[in-house]
């Protein structure tokens, strides 16, 4: 960790108590700078307030005082907090300096960074990379950190130059970057997503590409080359390109032919081989597959991740079989794009489970996704009127709507017939009912395992 000197006898507002927020404010204060933590809400459980307070860093909760304003240096605010927030329009307004963790991250680590943006798929090839990285390496060692759940701040205390830190980026993380620069960035895709936070589908897309801001000619860029704005944002980086391509539009990196994936014309392994189903991980594959070349990794070492690698929680997870049903937790699936490509992974008939987070949207794009395929829906949250009439546009047999993900678990079994795959997909956001895509998941398996026991004691 480098004790860079910028931050001492500074005075920094740290917007939010989250993970990052609270590593933010421990990093800040090992640096030498004065620091006051401000959350709008009063936690239910004070351990963290504790401990920050015994670190002598000032805490206020339960409101957003305009005079923390006063006389400060720099905000570091949690990301997800929009830059409407009345403290932070009001930092802007004074001309603050606002970053968000993984700026600070970058500031202080003395590994090299590689970071992973998109809007679909960012935390499988995070897993991924840092999974082919770590096999049968012999020193320094791959960490995982940022959107990913593990802040990015405290990886950076840990890691050293023989490490590489795989940082996973939200479009809201990247909008308080200035000189965080990855050695390698990669961008899995973009779709639409966001917009009540960016205001614009073209906000978003230039938050996300603000990943290759700092890039120079010694640097890469991995990008997704089957869509051609994807292809025409490459050009935003001074890096060298490297695109991976499912549909073999380019073979100038990793891709996909005769049902092999290849990288620069060597064959590395079948298609079918990878373990984890669908398309979309097919993506997620080639993009850890060039950036595991560009660390010179072996084909064999690519392989052994690909064959056992099972997937990551909340993202198309295989939770159990229960009487020849297949249960699977996409959680994380909080856009269209996300459930299309879930769908799209399993050959078997589905029950669908999805809706949450009404943002807007109707859900005709699904439609294709759902026909012939899809047999019977169970839906909740704001948006089911809304799926249920894409369902029936579509013609799926039985739709049934229902409180949430956990009261949708048995209405699934009770239409699902052996040999179908019962899938949570949700297609929308979770914060109309829980904190996190992570919590409904959990409460979705937990509803899982209910019914496997209510079903064995029968």
């Amino acid at each position: 960790m480098k004790m860079i000197e910028k931050y001492r006898g500074k005075k920094v507002l740290v917007l939010g108590l989250g993970k990052s927020g609270v590593n933010a404010a421990k990093l800040l204060k090992k640096l030498g700078a004065e620091v006051t933590v401000n959350d709008k809400n009063t936690p239910s459980d004070l351990t963290q307030v504790n401990e920050l307070k015994n670190e002598g860093i000032e805490v206020i909760t339960g409101s957003h005082p305009l005079e923390l304003l006063e006389n400060i240096d720099l905000m570091v605010k949690n990301p997800g907090i929009p830059y409407t927030n009345v403290l932070v329009s009001g930092a802007k307004d004074k001309g603050i300096k606002i970053i968000t963790e993984p700026e600070l991250a970058f500031e202080i680590s003395d590994a090299r960074f590689v970071g992973v943006t998109g809007t679909n798929g960012k935390t499988t090839t995070t897993t991924m990379i840092s999974l082919m990285l770590n096999q049968g390496q012999t020193e320094g060692k791959a960490y995982v950190a940022g959107n990913i759940g593990v802040p990015a701040s405290q990886v950076a205390q840990e890691a050293t130059s023989k490490d590489t830190i795989v940082t996973e980026l939200s479009s809201f993380q990247l909008l308080g970057i200035t000189e965080y620069h990855p050695k390698v960035a990669v961008l899995t895709n973009i779709y639409e997503a966001h917009i009540d936070y960016h205001g614009t589908r073209e906000n978003y897309v230039n938050a996300k590409m603000r990943i290759v801001m700092n890039q120079t000619e010694d640097d890469y860029f991995v990008v997704n080359w089957d869509n051609e704005e994807w292809q025409e944002l490459s050009q935003r980086s001074k890096a060298r390109i490297v695109p991976f391509s499912r549909l073999g539009k380019s073979k100038g990196g990793a891709y996909v032919a005769d049902g092999y994936l290849f990288y620069k014309g060597d064959k590395i392994m079948p298609v079918d081989d990878i373990k984890v189903p669908g398309t979309h991980n097919v993506e997620n594959a080639l993009a850890a597959i060039a950036v595991a070349k560009i660390f010179g990794k072996s084909n064999e070492d690519i392989k052994e991740v690909l064959t056992t690698f099972s997937g990551v929680r909340h993202r198309t997870q295989y939770v159990t079989t229960l009487n020849g049903r297949k249960f699977y937790n996409d959680s994380k699936a909080t856009n269209m794009e996300a459930t299309e490509k879930a769908l799209a992974g399993f050959n078997n008939p589905v029950v669908l489970l999805a809706g949450g987070l009404d943002r807007g949207f109707t859900f005709e794009k699904l439609e294709p996704s759902l026909k012939n395929k899809v047999h019977a829906m169970i839906v909740f949250g704001e948006t089911a009127d809304l799926m249920a009439k894409a369902g029936k546009e579509a013609g799926v047999e039985k739709i049934i709507k229902t409180k949430d993900a956990v009261s949708a678990v048995p209405e699934a079994y009770k239409v699902s017939n052996e040999g179908d795959v019962i899938l949570l997909s949700p297609a929308c956001a979770s914060w109309d009912q829980w904190p996190t895509f992570e919590v409904r998941g959990d409460k979705f398996i937990e509803a899982v395992e209910k019914l496997t026991k209510e079903l064995e004691e029968k």
